[in-house]
């Protein structure tokens, strides 16, 4: 069953652009800050879109400093849009759907999310139960995204979501739980005081972080250099420009591609083995 998973994650959670149609170069809101050069409206295509969907300037987005381009990730959302709400029908092909099909992509961009941390959850959850729980709302979530059009812009999907945030957070108390000892409360504590951990240009290298919920943490330019991160919840942590060059993340629970883009890391850098290195990282 793992297995049947984690091939499942790697073929329809990973971002295939050759098979979408720009969706994210066209239906996402820019604004003109350190990431993107100008403001975006939503419904209108980057001016780097070309015809055949592909990016004029993709092979130096970096050199460029368009960091919100390289960070993105849609967890396979825009090529099951193309490929399977629309069957391979382009917005310019049919304007007029155009708006429908950038409202589909926002929402199944949710829903291919809140798969990938199911997925995780399920991988990581021993507890034969609460496996077969998240196995049903897997499977549920994933006919979702077969949905009609019109059925998928209906769904309300804060409700799905809620069901997914009990398992993933019983999930991450289970896992994290097997970390904690006597000295590791720091984080933990704090934790329990605060809605958000701020940790802003922190250096963070001498506390103990193996177990740490840092759900929703500010992590921006934070030193986690060489840092083990084993068991550490890292859900919806602001991770942009935090340095864990030498850091050990394979343990790390909810990691996300899309954060990992936003990090400086390098070759010594563990990953998770779902995640892949940037190719942007020092070495």
């Amino acid at each position: 069953m793992i297995y049947e998973y984690e091939n499942k994650f790697n073929k329809e959670l990973r971002v295939d652009c050759e098979k979408c149609f720009g969706l994210c170069c066209v239906a996402l809101y820019f604004s003109a800050s350190e990431g993107f050069p100008v403001n975006k409206d939503a419904g209108k295509p980057c001016i780097n879109l070309q015809s055949d969907f592909t990016c004029s300037i993709h092979e130096s987005l970096t050199n460029k400093g368009l960091k919100g381009c390289t960070a993105y990730d849609c967890f396979g959302a825009g090529q099951k849009v193309a490929q399977v709400t629309y069957n391979g029908h382009d917005w310019r092909q049919a304007p007029e759907s155009a708006k429908q099909m950038f409202e589909a992509f926002l929402i199944m961009r949710q829903l291919h999310e809140m798969i990938w941390y199911l997925t995780q959850a399920f991988i990581l959850q021993t507890d034969q139960g609460i496996r077969e729980d998240i196995s049903s709302l897997l499977d549920s979530t994933e006919r979702l995204t077969l949905l009609d059009v019109d059925s998928l812009l209906a769904l309300d999907v804060t409700i799905h979501r809620t069901k997914v945030n009990i398992l993933l957070k019983n999930t991450s108390e289970w896992v994290r739980a097997k970390m904690h000892s006597k000295k590791n409360t720091s984080l933990k504590n704090r934790n329990s005081n605060s809605q958000r951990l701020d940790y802003f240009g922190a250096d963070l290298r001498k506390i103990n972080l193996k177990g740490a919920d840092l759900r929703g943490a500010c992590l921006i330019a934070a030193n986690l250099r060489g840092v083990d991160l084993s068991g550490a919840d890292l859900i919806g942590a602001d991770l942009r420009d935090a340095d864990i060059r030498d850091a050990d993340l394979r343990g790390s629970i909810f990691l996300t591609q899309a954060q990992l883009n936003t990090t400086k890391g390098n070759s010594h850098t563990k990953l998770p083995v779902m995640l892949v290195r940037p190719t942007y990282w020092s070495k």
